[in-house]
């Protein structure tokens, strides 16, 4: 007999062997029909594999979130099935579920067009309709190989030949088709249902490997329902509004060339957006008490040696050699840099926690086939920061970065989703018993900050386990950025030390911390977040004065000098265009103001202000304008401190003073 546990904490025995479908069956009939899968103990398994052992024991319908991902795997086989019925020959390698959808591998000598994807879509659409019952079979390992090499398929042998000896062979059938596969699977191609589309054409090597045969890829998405299907459809499209690289180039912030490969060439207006970003952060962290500082851009081998970068991080570093034989690297990261400083000169503990920041200029190689627009690039610059301290303030400093990042973030317009706590890797430095403390230090320090973090299993930097900041932007999707760091490994392979309080020599802890992460790529996040249209205090242009006539010139440019004096970007647009035209082409360009002047407002002094997305004009005399606009495109840390100083008690009795 084998125990199996309901979610809600009831127990009930079965005989050993039971299947997902026979415990659906004893509790209804109604549920037997709408079961697609079962977890026991945490690990999805197909409805009617038989039991092997009791635990925590749970049915899945097609509803259920964690069906999703199963959905999105047998939709690949189904399209592998319909590609193979479609065109005989054609052999399959590999196809898994992915975020938001599926794909799979072909090796095919013709290419595959676009218009057969619409053919491939609609085979798919039968052999749902044909109910194909999705079997799985344990095959010999021996016989495996003989049969996918009988019938062609020599990639799917040669998978089974790698696989480790003790490996279970499971092969799914559906219908007259087959997989090796490890599952689980739906009950049938009608679980499936019809919420799919196929999307795109794309080469792969076989095993990601250039040496190797060049395959086509065929991506799809699939849904648990139609609506989420076309809803998905609708954020694409959105998406692709959004695209910062699309964006980017209409709005003339930057652009990127061929010639210089994951480098970003920026315009003036681009630049402007840049230094705002930078400016504003900059300031927070001067009032956050943090030192800046800037450290070479090229090092010598020896020291990314001694920092144990070299050996887990070469293939991502760009290396060159002096004629003198020496061998140096253009730094990945700033933190060994941060620690030569904190070396230099000794330290005590009263100058700790000592908080060391840089805007500094990285390079990492990433492979060309990954870079993409600003997101992904092989020159960044990090709003690095490294806080030194003992182990007593580790909790107490990563409270105040969580509270300081929280509040960037949101200046910034980006809602958080969650913070994620990534653990031990694999491949990693330390023993368990320090991964064990440290871990255990995170997450009481995001606990000390009311933070309930995300675990994410596995994903910590090699040398410390991580918090990292997952954002939401206004179309509903998630970016990370910022992330902290605990790392006790750094200052002991560099030999970072202070001297304690009983006059001993001490390791300080090296807190690794970034709010932005790479300028480049927020910079990126930001333009599809407000999809170029930026808040006024972030626009690179912030107000566009734009002459009716011509006899209104000399107004506009006084005007512009008047908003210039006020702090605003100002740009003038004299040129003899109808006043319609100039307005839909600075909108376009997500001008956040338009200052409309002509004979009239130069006589009177005013001018008509147009807001971005709106066809309302506001009239209003220049200097109300110029205070008001000055007002609005305050950055919301010098704006808040304004509100400070005008309703602290200092201000009030002077206020109170001058009235008297």
């Amino acid at each position: 007999m084998i125990d199996l546990i309901f979610p809600d904490g009831s127990r009930r025995q079965f005989e050993s062997g039971v299947t997902g479908r026979d415990v659906a069956a004893s509790i209804a009939k109604s549920l037997e029909k709408k079961a697609v899968l079962i977890k026991l103990d945490g690990e999805l398994r197909d409805l009617d594999r038989p039991l092997d052992k009791g635990g925590a024991f749970e049915i899945l319908t097609r509803e259920s979130p964690e069906a999703l991902e199963t959905i999105r795997h047998d939709a690949s086989h189904v399209m592998a099935e319909a590609v193979q019925e479609l065109f005989p020959g054609t052999q399959v390698t590999i196809g898994p579920a992915i975020e938001d959808g599926f794909y799979y591998d072909f090796a095919r000598e013709t290419p595959f067009s676009l218009d057969d994807l619409a053919k491939i879509e609609e085979r798919m659409k039968e052999i749902v309709d044909r109910d194909e019952k999705i079997v799985r079979e344990v095959w010999d390992r021996d016989e495996a190989i003989a049969h996918f090499k009988s019938i062609g398929e020599d990639y799917k042998a040669e998978i089974i030949s790698d696989l480790p000896k003790d490996e279970t062979i499971t092969v799914y059938r559906q219908g007259n088709w087959k997989d090796l596969c490890l599952g689980p699977h739906l009950p049938s191609t009608k679980s499936v249902g019809k919420a799919f589309k196929l999307m795109k054409l794309a080469g792969a090597y076989w095993r990601g490997d250039h040496r190797n045969a060049q395959l086509q890829r065929i991506y799809g998405t699939a849904w648990a329902s139609e609506a989420d299907l076309e809803a998905y459809l609708l954020r694409l499209e959105e998406a692709e509004r959004r695209d910062h690289r699309k964006i980017g180039r209409a709005m003339d912030l930057f652009h990127m060339q061929e010639e210089g490969k994951g480098m970003v060439f920026w315009h003036e207006k681009g630049l402007t957006l840049w230094r705002t970003v930078e400016s504003y952060v900059r300031r927070r962290l001067d009032a956050a008490g943090y030192k800046e500082v800037r450290t070479p851009q090229v090092l010598d081998r020896i020291f990314w040696e001694k920092s144990g970068h070299w050996d887990k991080y070469r293939p991502n570093m760009f290396v060159c050699e002096t004629v003198e034989g020496e061998e140096l690297s253009l730094k990945p990261m700033n933190c060994p840099g941060h620690v030569q400083i904190f070396k230099f000169g000794q330290k005590s503990y009263r100058d700790l926690p000592l908080r060391m920041a840089e805007f500094g200029a990285c390079h990492r190689y990433e492979p060309s086939g990954s870079l993409h627009g600003l997101m992904r690039v092989r020159a960044f610059t990090q709003d690095d920061a490294h806080i030194f301290c003992r182990e007593d303030q580790i909790e107490e400093e990563t409270a105040k970065f969580i509270e300081l990042a929280n509040s960037i973030h949101a200046d910034f317009g980006l809602e958080r989703d969650h913070i994620a706590l990534a653990t031990r890797p694999e491949v990693r430095a330390g023993s368990d018993e320090f991964w064990d403390k440290a871990e255990a230090q995170m997450l009481a320090a995001a606990r000390k900050a009311g933070v309930e973090p995300v675990i994410a299993e596995g994903d910590g930097a090699f040398y410390a386990p991580k918090l990292d900041w997952v954002l939401k932007d206004s179309i509903g999707r998630t970016w990370t950025c910022g992330t902290i760091q605990l790392d006790y490994v750094l200052p002991d392979r560099l030999g970072a030390e202070y001297t304690a309080e009983d006059g001993s020599k001490q390791r300080p802890v090296m807190l690794h911390r970034a709010i932005c992460g790479s300028l480049e790529r927020f910079i990126g996040v930001l333009i599809e977040n407000y999809a170029g249209a930026f808040p006024l205090w972030l626009a690179p242009t912030q107000v566009v004065v734009a002459t009716i006539t011509s006899d209104a010139d000399d107004y506009a440019l006084a005007v512009a000098q008047e908003l210039s004096a006020h702090g605003l970007r100002v740009e003038t647009d004299l040129r003899n265009e109808k006043i319609n035209y100039k307005i839909r082409e600075h909108s376009l360009a997500k001008a956040p103001v338009i200052a409309v002047v002509g004979r009239r407002e130069a006589e009177e002094g005013k001018v008509a202000l147009r807001r971005l997305g709106s066809d309302r004009q506001e009239i209003l005399t220049l200097q109300e304008a110029a205070g008001r606009l000055a007002l609005e495109a305050s950055p919301p840390d010098v704006a808040r401190q304004a509100v400070l100083r005008a309703t602290s008690p200092e201000s009030s009795a002077a206020g109170a003073r001058e009235a008297g």
